[in-house]
C-alpha cells in the first residue's frame, strides 16, 4: 500500500478529481479513499434506497469521505453538514464541487486490480478484487 495525500482546490469536482488522481498515479486503478475533509458549495448525494441523487447547496462541511476507486469508477460515501449543523450522508454522485478545499488520503494498492462487475445477488455492478500478476 502506498499512501497518497491529495488536496483539491476550489471549483474541482470531488469525484472526478479522485478518479483522475488514482488514474494518474498509474497503479492499475486500485485504491481506497481512507478519509476526506473539507468543504463543498454543491453536493450530490444518493440516499439509501433512492434511485436519484439529491442536490444540496450552500456552505457544506465534509465530515467523512471514504470508498473504493477502480478504473471503471468510484464507489464513495460521504457525510456533510450544512450551516445549521444538520448532517446528510449517502453515495457520492458526480457534481460535488469543492468550495474552499478538500484534503484526502488515498491508499494506492499496486498489488491489486479492481473492477466492477454484475453481481447476481445484489443486481448491481460490485467490486471485484484480483491480485495483480507481476
Amino acid at each position: 500500500m502506498q499512501a497518497h495525500p491529495l488536496r483539491l482546490a476550489p471549483g474541482q469536482d470531488l469525484r472526478a478529481a479522485i478518479e483522475a488522481a488514482v488514474a494518474e498515479a498509474g497503479q492499475g486503478g486500485a485504491a481506497f479513499v481512507l478519509q476526506g475533509i473539507g468543504s463543498l458549495g454543491v453536493a450530490w448525494l444518493r440516499y439509501a434506497g433512492q434511485p436519484q441523487p439529491t442536490e444540496l447547496r450552500g456552505d457544506l462541511e465534509i465530515l467523512t469521505l471514504a470508498g473504493s476507486v477502480a478504473p471503471d469508477g468510484a464507489h464513495l460515501h460521504m457525510s456533510v453538514s450544512d450551516a445549521a449543523g444538520r448532517v446528510f450522508g449517502g453515495h457520492v454522485a458526480p457534481g460535488c464541487i469543492v468550495r474552499t478545499t478538500a484534503e484526502l488520503l488515498l491508499a494506492l494498492l499496486p498489488a491489486h486490480e479492481f473492477s466492477r462487475e454484475p453481481d447476481p445477488n445484489s443486481g448491481y455492478k460490485e467490486l471485484v478484487v484480483r491480485t495483480r500478476l507481476s
